[in-house]
């Protein structure tokens, strides 16, 4: 039974491309019209898979592959991500499979509940796996977020810093300005703010591991008197902060917690401030998110609609000063990234295993495919109290005191 729903669900999804699907019994099967998409093999050898993939296709799909029971033996991963990506995935599912993506998106609020317990011990998941894994694919400021392309023949390190550089124009930064930023990571947007800029930073972390690093580091550079890194949450900040920059961090947030998030950035902000939130977003209406990468990566993590955060900005008196939006930007950074996970494939399998291996190889690729063909993208929201806080067009950006600064964090 498991193996006809399997099929029929392949012959409902696979249009674009061809897809020729090897069972665990040994039969073969092809789908699609080979026009239009990649050409891809797989070889399915665990028929208790079958069941799963009807159960929950997205989860089902990433475990076969991490437990090596599912192989691709024409094209690639990423070739088979994107074939099922462009021909529509969860949108093209039977009535019966899609009734369990319509279940996930009604109890998607107590999904993202994420309270402050909740919160911490899903950062503790994805973030406290350690340094020395981390140094391993980022850059050497480790910058775990959509770099700033300008040029595509940007090193990593180089578009890095010109995201933090972009980022640091739009807040209009003076030196002793108070800076929040929630969500501070391994630190380098604090030290960034503090060194060039002459800010006090306040930065704050629910993870352990980044805490520790990110303070070691200011104090480091000599900056621990400009620097308070914070192992704290951020509901239980007081203000008032001259500038807020939140950089990867919403996407952790949660729908349930979006009124909750906006209103403390507005309670926080001082009535001259401005904010400079970066998420990872979606040009498309509101959904869920996949099963596979909210168990293995980022528990009660969500790429929101633009949709789902102006409903809760609007009810704050907040200004909606500036909304720039990264296309392709992200895609890059993760092929960088990509290339650094591959290059050092030994030296993760001797800190992990094989499966952790190809759990993170899936999660890159499949988080490079999302902004390829899912219609994911990045949002800078700029946002103050007062409708001149920041000017009326984007020049003073690209001026050229701010090209000056930004060749000079490259």
């Amino acid at each position: 039974m498991w193996r006809s729903i399997v099929l029929t669900m392949l012959r409902g999804l696979i249009v674009k491309g061809e897809l020729t699907a090897i069972l665990p019994d040994g039969t073969t099967h092809r789908f699609g019209t080979g026009a239009g998409g990649p050409d891809v093999t797989l070889r399915l050898t665990d028929a208790r898979y079958l069941r799963r993939l009807v159960q929950d296709p997205e989860l089902a799909l990433g475990e076969a592959y991490m437990d090596g029971a599912l192989r691709v033996e024409a094209g690639d991963l990423r070739d088979m991500l994107t074939l099922f990506a462009i021909n529509g995935g969860r949108g093209r599912m039977p009535p019966a499979v899609a009734a369990g993506f319509r279940a996930r998106f009604l109890l998607r609020r107590w999904m993202q509940a994420n309270d402050p317990r909740t919160s911490r011990r899903n950062v503790a998941h994805h973030y406290d796996l350690g340094d020395d894994f981390y140094a391993l694919f980022l850059d050497a400021d480790r910058q775990y977020s959509c770099a700033y392309f300008a040029d595509p023949a940007m090193l990593l390190e180089e578009a890095q810093d010109a995201k933090k550089a972009h980022i640091a124009a739009k807040l209009r930064i003076e030196p002793g300005m108070r800076v929040l930023d929630i969500g501070c990571g391994w630190g380098g947007m604090a030290l960034t703010l503090a060194r060039d800029h002459g800010a006090r930073v306040t930065g704050v972390t629910l993870s352990e591991n980044q805490h520790a690093t990110a303070t070691a580091r200011a104090r480091d550079a000599g900056l621990a008197d400009r620097i308070d890194i914070r192992l704290q949450d951020y509901r239980d900040l007081a203000g008032p902060f001259d500038r807020i920059v939140s950089v990867g961090m919403l996407e952790h947030v949660g729908v349930p917690q979006y009124p909750t998030y906006f209103s403390k950035v507005a309670d926080l902000l001082a009535p001259d401030g401005v904010a400079l939130i970066h998420t990872i977003g979606r040009c498309a209406p509101p959904t869920t998110t996949s099963g596979w990468l909210a168990k293995y990566i980022f528990p009660g993590g969500y790429t929101p609609s633009l949709s789902e955060l102006l409903t809760p900005l609007e009810r704050t008196d907040l200004w909606q000063d500036d909304i720039e939006v990264w296309r392709g930007h992200y895609a890059e950074t993760l092929r960088r990234w990509q290339a650094r996970f591959e290059a050092n494939i030994a030296t993760v399998q001797a800190m992990y295993d094989d499966r952790f291996v190809r759990m993170w190889r899936y999660y890159l690729v499949a988080a490079e495919v999302g902004f390829d063909a899912h219609r994911h993208v990045v949002y800078q929201l700029q946002l103050s109290k007062t409708r001149d806080a920041v000017p009326n067009t984007r020049d003073y950006l690209y001026a050229p005191g701010a090209r000056r600064m930004r060749r000079a964090a490259e």
